[in-house]
């Protein structure tokens, strides 16, 4: 069955968070575009030119300077990553980000989906145990344990 959401319109959207403590910004040059910001936490909203409704066009992000920093899961630790760095996510980082991004999603009528809904979902993903997976075998480079074993000198 499928269940079908009632977004709402672009300007109810923005009204919703206005009176919800979000700083709404107006992107310079453009209309129908603007930043939110809130709790250090930060996303970018415009109106759908054909539906009238609210399109993401900036995912949630925890702010680093005066850009939204991406969420990258290096499958040890994530990373709050901006043109200009990468820093480790703390649990309040984290926190802020899921916080922020249910918000946003109740703001504007957006499905909130069960596997973002538990935890804060990453915008990249880097595993090192996977890198080069998909690569033809031959032309994957060669794992430690895979490495010819050196003999020891003894002296």
């Amino acid at each position: 069955m499928t269940k079908t959401y009632a977004t709402k319109s672009y300007e109810d959207a923005v009204q919703y968070l206005r009176d919800h403590g979000f700083d709404v910004l107006e992107a310079p040059g453009t209309n129908h575009r603007v930043f939110l910001k809130k709790d250090r936490c930060s996303a970018a909203i415009e109106k759908d030119p054909k539906t009238g409704e609210v399109r993401v066009f900036a995912r949630p992000g925890y702010l680093i300077g005066s850009e939204i920093s991406k969420l990258v899961d290096h499958g040890y630790q994530k990373f709050l990553k901006t043109s200009k760095a990468e820093i480790p996510a703390t649990a309040d980082h984290l926190k802020a980000i899921h916080s922020f991004t249910e918000e946003l999603k109740e703001a504007t009528g957006l499905p909130s989906l069960y596997n973002e809904s538990i935890g804060t979902v990453s915008d990249s993903y880097h595993y090192d145990r996977v890198k080069d997976r998909d690569a033809p075998e031959t032309a994957r480079p060669k794992r430690p344990w895979q490495q010819p074993k050196k003999r020891e000198q003894t002296a």
